[in-house]
């Protein structure tokens, strides 16, 4: 019988890459939905929760923590957390947590975290998912993350090193990303924005909305907009409003307060 699972990832390029990654290590699992934030994700599962055998969960997604979900419903089947962030690993086998695969992850770690899931759930087989994640995030406590420094870019007929605290913020367009430097650059970045958000100093950059990541620094002013949303007007200026929107609100003012 195939596997169902749910696969909950704000950003669409990992979450295809995921299912593909998924599907070829077990061709016969079904991806039932791949719902791309806290409130989408709590909109499927109160309805379809009892469908899906498994589920796939980033952490950091476009509307909080993906630990936001089970504060607002029961949810009643395994979870596989998928991420670069170590530092929630505790926080991970708390939930319904059996694994924590760090990005980037490949197909042989998914068969592993697939065959534990069907080990733990073997009627003749039980095992102890708990205790082995609170192995991992022990051993994670201990490992200090180290975020990007500079990107190596294409400019014009070159190669040329770009340091990280001299871009601006980082947008994505038709699929591509690009960054945006202090001196109004714009370079083609060969990363998608998940890994740019799993790489990046997370007290340095803000996961503004699918569509960007700003540096802190080139924050000028925040004005109020419609709908509790907040716009943030940067240095340089961007061509297109960076709206946060206000389920994030919250989240936002408190990195900016640290």
């Amino acid at each position: 019988m195939a596997l169902r699972i749910v696969i909950i990832e704000d950003e669409p390029a990992t979450a295809r890459n995921l299912k593909f990654l998924l599907q070829e290590a077990e061709p016969g699992i079904e991806v039932l939905a791949m719902p791309a934030g806290v409130t989408e994700a709590v909109d499927w599962l109160s309805v379809h929760g009892r469908e899906c055998e498994l589920i796939f969960m980033d952490i950091r997604l476009n509307d909080g923590l993906s630990f936001g979900i089970f504060d607002k419903i029961r949810i009643e089947v395994p979870v596989i957390f998928v991420t670069a962030y170590n530092e929630y690993a505790l926080q991970a086998f708390k939930t319904n947590g059996i694994d924590y695969i760090l990005k980037p992850f490949d197909e042989g770690e998914l068969k592993q975290a697939l065959s534990k899931f069907r080990l733990l759930t073997h009627p003749a087989h039980p095992g102890d998912g708990y205790s082995r994640l609170k192995q991992i995030a022990e051993q994670l406590s201990g490992h200090k993350t180290v975020h990007r420094q500079s990107f190596l870019v294409h400019f014009r007929d070159k190669m040329v090193p770009v340091a990280v605290p001299d871009i601006a913020w980082f947008y994505t367009t038709n699929e591509i990303v690009y960054a945006q430097t202090n001196d109004n650059k714009k370079l083609v970045i060969d990363l998608t924005m998940e890994q740019l958000q799993d790489q990046l100093d997370p007290t340095v950059f803000f996961r503004v909305n699918r569509q960007f990541i700003v540096h802190r620094k080139a924050i000028r002013e925040v004005d109020f907009y419609f709908n509790g949303r907040l716009s943030l007007k940067t240095v340089p200026p961007s061509d297109e409003k960076m709206l946060i929107s206000k389920a994030r609100v919250p989240e936002f003012k408190a990195w900016m307060n640290r």
